[in-house]
């Protein structure tokens, strides 16, 4: 089928409009001929200048030239990089207004799906500073390594001197880091790092195409000695393994396998730990589905419920089990795929309660298993509202009825959000 040719000025062409409202990715939304028109850094009421861009959708990305009128919502940005690096989307936004955005990302994702929006509480936000687990892009050009975010839709590396999202420690690695690299990257190479940190200690993942030459390597672990990391993989590989990388859960320490899953802020991980305790029965079976190294399932089985944890990484799941077991906590710990096989039937019967805290993607096998079972009550965690939404209904129309939603802001000024919701049989 031919596409739709849409009328209007050519690209690049100037234009005056008023948005109407903030999208999904946090952009200004403005009506322009016969579509829409999304112009980053905007806010809904605010006359801009902006000019014409690719094609979006059934209407065009814009780029926003200056603000002719602002609105009363609009804040002074937190960091020198905003608007060029990428990773941030409303720090222009005000702090009332922005939980408000946060809140309807996740009304809107369920009123799409045909269901009521009563239920969502208002947003829980982790301060400035603390993201706990950053990931940063690293590219060696003719002057050095840079290591930063990329700008938006583009795949040009913008340095980052600061950065008010994470934790400082996190921060302050970044120069020496990509001095270090330099030492380690041909020209042209790059790599992805995630830096992590835990108990006052970093823990960096380095993933790249480049394998590390015995003088990279001596490089990068005199790095780790120097900056007293804890541990430092290349690719999976260790390079340097200065001290035991431990997360610790109800106080219960975990050996974290490199790349582990940890919640992004410690607030964030508080705050979905207080929605399901509160939610969860007090004595039973329950399931922790998705349980990654036992950020719920460690909790839940410290309060004395048993706990039956899935996880499909083998590395997570070995390290929750070996955690469980020195606590002498139950916890039966289960490598298996959920997507290819949900736990159905017969192994729900037994549960008082699921939890299930999937990837991006959500967990649509499972949850038409959950839909289909007689578990009382089901509390799913999510990072992505529109693949929670589709769970939902899902399990709505399988008879449960949708009591709470938490949302949890983890991804400070970006246009993603994280939730608790809580499911329950009538």
């Amino acid at each position: 089928m031919r596409r739709r040719q849409r009328s209007g000025p050519a690209p690049d062409t100037p234009v005056e409009t008023t948005i109407e409202r903030l999208g999904g990715r946090g952009d200004g939304v403005a009506r322009l001929y016969e579509g829409e028109l999304y112009v980053p850094f905007t806010l809904p009421g605010e006359r801009v200048r902006a000019r014409l861009g690719a094609p979006r959708g059934d209407g065009w990305a814009g780029r926003l030239d200056a603000v002719l009128q602002a609105a009363p919502e609009r804040a002074t940005p937190a960091c020198r990089h905003f608007t060029r690096c990428g990773g941030c989307a409303l720090q222009h936004l005000g702090s009332a207004a922005y939980a408000d955005f946060k809140r309807d990302l996740i009304v809107s994702a369920l009123a799409r799906r045909g269901l009521a929006a009563g239920s969502v509480l208002a947003t829980r936000i982790s301060p400035p500073g603390s993201r706990r687990r950053a990931s940063f892009a690293a590219q060696r050009g003719p002057r050095g390594c840079a290591v930063g975010f990329h700008a938006a839709g583009s795949t040009r590396l913008v340095p980052l001197v600061e950065c008010p999202v994470a934790q400082p420690a996190i921060v302050a690695l970044l120069p020496a880091l990509a001095a270090c690299l330099a030492d380690c990257l041909p020209p042209g190479g790059t790599a992805d790092v995630l830096v992590t940190a835990l108990d006052g200690a970093l823990d960096v993942a380095i993933d790249s195409a480049t394998v590390p030459g015995l003088a990279a390597r001596e490089a990068l672990a005199g790095f780790a000695a120097e900056r007293d990391l804890a541990r430092l993989t290349w690719s999976g590989e260790p390079i340097a393994l200065r001290r035991a990388v431990r997360a610790r859960f109800a106080g219960i320490a975990v050996a974290l396998p490199p790349g582990g899953f940890l919640q992004a802020t410690a607030e964030g991980e508080h705050a979905i730990l207080e929605a399901v305790g509160a939610a969860s029965p007090s004595r039973g079976k329950v399931a922790d589905l998705f349980a990654g190294c036992g950020t719920l399932s460690l909790p839940l089985a410290a309060r004395g419920l048993a706990v039956h944890a899935v996880e499909r990484d083998e590395a997570a799941c070995a390290a929750l089990d070996e955690a469980a077991r020195a606590a002498r906590l139950p916890v039966v710990a289960v490598a298996r795929d959920l997507d290819r096989q949900p736990l159905a039937g017969h192994e729900l019967d037994a549960l008082a309660a699921v939890v299930f805290d999937p990837p991006r993607a959500g967990a649509a096998a499972q949850a038409a298993a959950l839909a289909a079972s007689t578990v009382p009550t089901v509390i799913a965690v999510s990072c992505h509202p529109g693949s929670f939404a589709r769970d939902a209904r899902s399990l709505v129309d399988g008879g449960y009825r949708l009591d709470t939603v938490q949302p949890i802001d983890q991804f400070l000024w970006s246009p993603h959000v994280e939730l608790v919701a809580v499911f329950r049989r009538p």
